[in-house]
């Protein structure tokens, strides 16, 4: 599933670190309003890493991942992705970047009730000048991940479980090396969520795709190779007992 550099384009190249960050900050709001949400972040995501991103409500992880994904710009620091200053590159070049190597999925799926399925999964190919085959993808995508008969299906027509497996596929038609998921299974109910984490896990094993997940449940955060817990804007060191409590604190408990 790796992608290969094409002239033009942004792609993935061998890169010591998928995601870079050093002293990263983030505020909202001005004067007496103002919010510090991330208070000097540094870390490194390597290539084929599945990392699991814990911390009560507040503590900066969506945030975080909003940056390293090229949706919001921190204050100070630096961001290196896949080799790429996101921080010196223009909006072209982010976009980039997010349309052909980054793949995004939300806990609330963000698909667009007048499409297709199929219409769902190819939305990135018409944010790309020269996307091919384009179709072909997007029915492989949906095969990836159990829907090849729900192609022409509209997501009202969809369980919870369903709409979720497409914004997967959406995620996938690209080919991303690097997936950034928010709160994926926050949605889903137990035995769903379980089948979308062994999907994640076969990704990151087979494919070698790079994982970074928001998450405030135990049974994502279980499965993830690392876990790095957040609070008040900081990466912290905890123990398991303290990641236990950040779980139950953000209404996961264990599982």
């Amino acid at each position: 599933m790796t992608p290969s550099a094409t002239r033009g384009t942004v792609r993935a190249v061998a890169v010591a670190s998928v995601v870079r960050l050093r002293d990263v900050t983030k505020s909202y709001g001005a004067g007496a309003a103002k919010t510090q949400v991330l208070r000097g972040v540094s870390i490194d995501v390597e290539p084929g890493e599945f990392v699991a991103l814990v911390g009560q409500s507040g503590s900066g992880k969506s945030t975080l991942l909003n940056i390293i994904g090229g949706l919001d710009q921190p204050d100070s620091g630096e961001v290196e992705v896949l080799g790429i200053d996101t921080l010196k590159a223009g909006d072209a070049k982010r976009a980039q970047l997010r349309n052909q190597s980054i793949g995004f999925i939300f806990q609330a799926f963000n698909l667009m009730d007048h499409l297709t399925c199929l219409g769902n999964v190819v939305i990135p190919a018409s944010f790309a000048h020269d996307a091919k085959d384009v179709e072909a993808r997007g029915r492989e995508a949906l095969r990836r991940v159990g829907l090849s008969d729900f192609a022409h299906r509209r997501p009202g027509e969809l369980s919870g479980g369903q709409k979720q497996r497409v914004a997967i596929a959406r995620a996938l038609f690209g080919a991303p090396t690097l997936l950034l998921c928010d709160e994926p299974t926050g949605n889903l109910d137990s035995e769903t969520g379980k089948g979308v984490i062994d999907f994640f896990r076969e990704l990151n094993d087979k494919d070698r795709v790079t994982l970074v997940i928001v998450t405030h449940e135990r049974r994502v955060s279980s499965v993830a190779k690392r876990v790095i817990a957040m609070r008040d804007g900081m990466i912290v060191e905890t123990s398991d007992e303290e990641l236990a409590a950040a779980h139950a604190a953000s209404g996961g408990g264990p599982s």
